[in-house]
């Protein structure tokens, strides 16, 4: 099965250039009134804090692109920022037969994956990945998809 939001990205870019642009605008406003206007009271600061707020929440949601499969023998993840500069992406490939299980922490706002597979050492490795601009049902075929392997690599070792 194949889960992507890549096609999505535009709209991400726009997201994301319209809560940086706010947040400039913001600071601009901050400072002219602060300095120049002085016609607010304490509320100036409100100039600052709205869009700053929105920053965070943008930035904390984590990243926007989304990519799985599970095509084949071996099960496919990738996270990016539509902007390169705001974090690193992951990228993680892995057999099928290593995934052990999984967990989707749904916090308001916040979504994430946490895989954790079976290393070479007999250990467990868990990795994050952020699901927060999915769908509802994109994450449910996550979901599916995912029990769907566990349920598959359950059986090979009854076996």
């Amino acid at each position: 099965m194949r889960l992507s939001n890549r096609n999505k990205a535009n709209y991400f870019n726009f997201l994301g250039t319209l809560v940086i642009m706010v947040f400039v605008f913001g600071v601009a406003a901050f400072l002219l009134e602060y300095f120049v206007y002085d016609y607010m009271d304490w509320t100036q600061w409100l100039l600052l804090l709205f869009p700053t707020v929105l920053l965070m929440l943008f930035y904390f949601r984590g990243r926007q692109i989304f990519e799985y499969d599970s095509d084949g023998e071996a099960l496919n993840f990738k996270n990016r920022n539509v902007f390169a500069f705001l974090d690193k992406s992951l990228s993680d490939e892995f057999p099928k037969y290593k995934l052990l299980s999984y967990e989707v922490i749904n916090v308001g706002i916040l979504k994430r994956l946490y895989t954790t597979i079976s290393s070479k050492k007999n250990s467990k490795l868990t990795l994050r990945y952020d699901v927060s601009y999915l769908t509802n049902k994109e994450l449910n075929d996550l979901k599916f998809s995912l029990s769907k392997v566990i349920k598959g690599n359950k059986e090979q070792t009854r076996e």
